[in-house]
């Protein structure tokens, strides 16, 4: 085995012209400062470390990945082997797949011991600058041969954080705002000085805090905190926790943040991870700092126009033509699908009610840096701003807008006889989506579901307000199937949509249709597109499916199986809180314990709403779990989950728990 240490792998290849390539044989050194050659693309790999299974897929090399962490979700990844969470993978489960080389980081002492003596080649990558983060893209493309892919990356990310450069140089010095990243559940804590962290604040345009303290995540007392007086604070996750316990003490809220109300939270994958994302999230977190600012005219660096056109199909008799065009809108790159029509005719949209002499539809997505300059605007506002940038009219364009993707859009057809029916869905649900009739919007963000439905068919007025129950009955299914959950009330319920969602439909051309329910021909077809939309929306935004893996599904109901263990008296674990967490995950890899946790999930939905009345089964389940784990007579399961949870879900873990722990004495 041999370790290579990212901080010299660094000094190789800054060294290295930008069109230097190896004939792939790579030189390195290892832990022991001895040079070696990697002659061959490596073909077996297991990532330990999410920021760089995400490159590996930016690469386009995720063949050669074999195994993940269940810290790693985007596109494509509900496809890999787990081998556990980022702080205790499993060494059983990483050996199982044979790998010839794994990345790790300083925190993996167990494998790096467990491998030693064996046959493969670990790479261990530790980030503590933006800087670090780039120059692992170049390393991994040298490492699988992608060096033209590697350069196309961080020049996309150079071009982004140039801008944001050039629209800081316009901000006074004396502008400049203090900024802090909070973390922490119990105690306030903050990247240390060293973080990657502290330079994503600097390249933004903030001010970070220095408490002359090392390492990835510090403790934060009240007095620094206060000394400090941050006057935008941001966090991810269950950062929130943060701010319900401790930002309403005196002292903690007592800041220029707290009283302001400049409290912004973003998708742990960006704030978490210096990769191929940095550059985005550079800007999202300059726009959201200096967001008046930077929607001064004086300060724009482009016109708003179109930069960029892409044509995608289907056809139908009464479309001119179907792209998605790029523009810049406040300096940022939004995008837009945009339906252009043979001839005006009339809509219906939940967001703008019926319309006659439209000449264009167009589904908006406004992306991150433009939400804090927007905010305040009306949407007539807005929806004028989209069209003018497009060279529309606004008078005959009915505009939809998203916090999705257009680069993720989900185009649908179905056929039947001379019938034809289209639906192009875009779908965001993890901010925002709800359970009508449960769920209390108690805030609002970004994360819609928009469906726009077109047919080779002319529609009557009812059966165009018709076919929007259709589609929202559709949407519903496929949302219900896929256990989509609420984002409020630690997921306790499946959701039925986002608080923001909105249907268009069509008026068409050609022989006039008055139904569109569900005892139509049209009506089913136009549920099946929407169904299929959605779902196939869903999984390139927010990389979710029905198949996606348990520790995926506790997440989503705010469940970690280390904050629900109890090691009170009943629970005397020598090896700590932590060694036992990561054996009941490990345990998690096997399909017949996952299998049975996600049974519990499933039948705790139908027990909270009163289809289960009896449980004297589960309960006997949940003990011959319990046995099979420990390989013991278990009559009877002692409460070991300390969070507050479902009654079912907290049986499941609690055999888990049981198991584990009497396996151990």
């Amino acid at each position: 085995m041999k370790i290579i240490k990212m901080v010299l792998l660094v000094l190789v290849f800054l060294y290295l012209p930008m069109g230097s390539a190896f004939s792939f044989s790579v030189k390195f050194v290892d832990d022991k400062n001895d040079p070696f050659v990697l002659s061959q693309s490596p073909s077996r790999v297991v990532s330990l470390v999410p920021a760089i299974s995400e490159i590996i897929f930016k690469l386009g090399v995720q063949d050669a990945l074999k195994g993940i962490t269940y810290h790693s979700n985007f596109p494509g990844a509900s496809g890999k082997a787990i081998v556990g969470g980022f702080f205790g993978p499993s060494v059983t489960a990483i050996n199982e797949l044979n790998p010839d080389l794994i990345f790790i980081s300083s925190l993996h002492t167990e494998v790096k011991t467990y491998f030693k003596d064996k046959d493969v080649l670990l790479i261990e990558l530790n980030t503590t600058s933006v800087l670090d983060g780039i120059n692992t893209i170049s390393l991994l493309g040298q490492i699988f041969d992608k060096q033209e892919q590697a350069r196309v990356i961080r020049s996309q990310i150079d071009e982004q954080i140039d801008l944001i450069t050039k629209k800081l140089s316009r901000i006074e010095p004396d502008q400049k705002l203090r900024v802090m990243r909070f973390m922490g559940r119990d105690q306030m804590m903050s990247p240390g000085n060293d973080s990657f962290q502290n330079d994503l604040i600097r390249m933004s345009g903030g001010i970070p805090p220095d408490f002359d303290k090392k390492g990835a995540i510090v403790s934060v007392t009240k007095d620094e905190w206060m000394h400090f007086n941050p006057q935008v604070i941001y966090g991810c996750g269950k950062d929130n926790e943060i701010e319900q316990q401790i930002l309403t003490q005196p002292g903690w809220k007592d800041v220029d943040a707290v009283k302001n109300k400049r409290i912004y939270y973003f998708p742990c994958d960006l704030t978490c991870r210096a990769a191929t994302n940095t550059g985005y999230f550079i800007q999202w977190l300059a726009s959201s700092i200096y967001g008046q600012q930077f929607a001064l005219k004086e300060n724009l660096i482009f016109e708003p126009k179109i930069i960029a056109s892409k044509s995608i199909s289907p056809d139908f008799e009464c479309i001119e033509t179907i792209r998605v065009d790029d523009t810049h809108i406040l300096d940022f790159v939004n995008k837009s699908l945009v339906i252009d029509l043979k001839s005006p005719m009339a809509i219906v949209s939940t967001l703008e009610g019926r319309r006659e002499g439209i000449r264009t539809i167009v589904n908006h997505y406004t992306p991150p840096q433009n939400w804090m300059i927007d905010h305040g605007h009306g949407i007539d506002f807005i929806r004028r701003r989209i069209a003018t940038a497009l060279n529309k009219n606004p008078d005959h364009t009915s505009v939809l807008i998203t916090g999705a993707n257009m680069d993720n859009l989900a185009v649908k057809t179905a056929l039947f006889k001379d019938l034809k029916v289209g639906a192009f869905v875009t779908a965001g649900v993890k901010s925002n989506a709800m359970r009508m009739g449960k769920s209390k919007g108690h805030y609002y963000e970004p994360g819609t579901i928009n469906i726009i439905l077109v047919t080779n068919m002319r529609l009557s007025p009812r059966a165009m307000t018709r076919a929007i129950v259709t589609a929202t009955e559709a949407k519903t299914a496929a949302l219900l199937d896929m256990d989509i959950r609420t984002s409020y009330d630690d997921g306790a319920f499946r959701a039925t949509g986002t608080g923001t969602d909105n249907v268009l439909v069509l008026e068409g051309t050609g022989p006039l249709l008055d139904h569109t329910g569900g005892h139509t021909k049209l009506g089913e077809m136009m549920a099946r597109v929407v169904y299929e939309g959605v779902k196939a929306a869903v999984l390139k935004q927010n990389s979710l499916d029905a198949e996606r893996n348990i520790f995926l599904r506790l997440k989503e109901r705010g469940i970690s199986i280390y904050e629900v263990i109890s090691l009170e008296k009943d629970c005397d674990c020598a090896q700590g809180k932590s060694r036992f967490a990561g054996e009941v995950e490990e345990l998690l890899l096997d399909p017949k314990y996952s299998g049975f946790l996600q049974m519990a999930l499933s039948i705790s939905d139908d027990y909270q709403k009163g289809l289960i009345k009896d449980l004297s089964s589960f309960e006997a389940f949940s003990r011959n779990i319990a046995t099979d784990i420990c390989r013991c007579d278990m009559d009877e399961l002692k409460p070991m989950v300390q969070k507050d949870l479902p009654h079912v879900i907290i049986m499941g873990l609690n055999a888990l728990l049981n198991g584990t722990h009497y396996r151990n004495k």
